[in-house]
């Protein structure tokens, strides 16, 4: 048997972290056992479905590199089909229409809430032979009365339910249009589909989804349930404790492969050990090892692991998604020094990747002004001789970090200032501000020319700071 997964979100707004996490688990399953991964888009939802969504997931996937072998498949475009197996359930008896009016459905309720029952459809219509053609109606499933379904879940175990407590659900609505239950169930099974991979909070429609594929003499695919995402407070993940879409955690400035590898340890483990590569997940993931309780998302703990792939993935790597943050802030590398010279020394101290394009800029273009703070409090007169002896100095100096680094030691050494003494008003007066990497990498990176057009900007600084008082 070939395994088929699937991933089927519904387009009515971004790729979220929980919708993201369940593609993942069933892409991985897939690839472990080599099988295939299908990507479904259900759009039934046609108040709802935008086309910037349908973008927003297919863009989503592309970024976190969940490739998928068919798809993606578009409910819309199978009308016909839901149309037909809604059909052939009428014909058959497993199926009824229902005249029941909105303000008797509600009665009901209502009535049935008083006496403290499980609020259900009493099947009125079920057995009604007269087809009024004047009068809406809705097509309702008949489950059965009596029995149970017994649901074998791969991560929570068997569980069964009585299908008196099932109701018979509605499978198409007074348009025509078919429901969710009755559309998932006819794409699992023309898809093949051998595991459905999904959240927990689907669980309750399980048993309903699989009486309909016995009453269509289907084999029903195997289960498994993943438990929900929380916030810190306990509470379902939400945007209120800063869950968005995908995508903004690329705007952000995360690595995909650390929001992979993040995700995947929300309900799964393998020992205790944190950083896997894809092909590490690919290896060892499977069902067994989804933990039934719920997780909680830590913004802190996905900001370390981002900031352990860009210390350890290569500088090639980094720079095909550092490019787009570049370009998001008019930084054009190429009029510059080897952006991968740039990335190799700032790996050690970036956290994300918008720090890295952000820092980035200095070795790019000319700041407009220095850091006041940083100014006060290096560009005073003690710093003048050693920015002007530098300035003499470094014209004549071998470009290179090791060179310069020399060259900032004996000039301390010559005036008996602290090397800080030297070098943080020089990093001052060459990037603007008091950060950056170790001051003889950032100056071999500027470049001579502009390393010393700042040092004449921080000499002037410093005359006219005298002059004003």
């Amino acid at each position: 048997m070939t395994i088929r997964t699937r991933f089927a979100p519904s387009p009515t707004g971004y790729l979220h972290i929980g919708g993201a996490r369940t593609a993942l688990f069933s892409w991985l399953y897939a690839r472990r056992h080599g099988g295939q991964f299908v990507l479904r888009i259900e759009d039934t939802d046609l108040e709802r479905s935008t086309a910037e969504s349908v973008n927003a997931i297919l863009e989503g996937m592309t970024w976190l590199g969940l490739d998928y072998d068919e798809g993606p498949f578009y409910q819309t475009h199978r009308f016909d089909r839901y149309a037909e197996v809604i059909q052939k359930l009428l014909d058959e008896g497993k199926a009824y229409r229902c005249y029941c009016s909105k303000d008797r459905l509600d009665a009901l309720r209502e009535q049935q809430k008083a006496d403290k029952q499980k609020p259900r459809y009493d099947g009125l219509c079920i057995d009604r032979e007269d087809h009024p053609d004047d009068q809406p109606y809705v097509i309702r499933f008949r489950n059965p009365k009596s029995g149970q379904v017994i649901v074998n879940d791969m991560v929570r175990g068997k569980i069964v339910f009585k299908n008196t407590e099932l109701d018979d659900l509605i499978i198409a609505r007074s348009d025509g249009s078919p429901t969710y239950n009755l559309t998932v169930v006819v794409d699992d099974l023309d898809m093949k589909l051998t595991h459905v991979i999904r959240g927990d909070d689907h669980l309750n429609n399980t048993p309903r989804q699989i009486n309909i594929l016995q009453a269509l003499g289907a084999e029903p695919p195997l289960y498994a349930h993943v438990p929900m995402i929380l916030g810190a407070d306990g509470k379902r993940l939400s945007k209120r404790h800063g869950a968005v879409g995908v995508m903004q955690y690329r705007d952000d400035g995360f690595l995909p492969e650390a929001l992979l590898n993040y995700l995947v340890r929300l309900g799964w483990s393998h020992g205790d050990d944190e950083v896997f590569s894809i092909e590490q997940l690919v290896e060892l993931f499977d069902l067994d090892a989804v933990n039934k309780s719920a997780s909680t998302f830590s913004p802190d703990k996905l900001l370390w692991l981002n900031q352990h792939y860009i210390k350890t993935s290569t500088p090639e790597h980094i720079a095909r998604h550092l490019s787009w943050h570049l370009g998001q802030r008019d930084i054009d590398p190429s009029g510059g020094p080897d952006i991968l010279e740039v990335i190799k020394a700032q790996q050690e101290r970036t956290k994300t990747l918008v720090e890295m394009a952000d820092s980035s800029r200095i070795f790019y273009q000319d700041y407009v002004d220095f850091d006041d703070k940083a100014a006060r409090k290096n560009l005073k007169p003690a710093a003048q001789p050693a920015l002007a002896r530098l300035a003499e100095v470094l014209a004549d100096c071998d470009w290179q970090a090791g060179a310069i680094h020399a060259t900032i030691e004996a000039i301390a050494a010559e005036l008996d200032l602290k090397l800080g003494k030297v070098a943080q008003p020089l990093r001052v007066a060459v990037t603007g501000g008091a950060v950056s990497p170790p001051i003889d990498v950032t100056l071999e990176l500027i470049g001579r020319e502009r390393s010393l057009a700042g040092i004449q900007r921080a000499l002037a600084y410093i005359e006219q700071r005298e002059s004003s008082g």
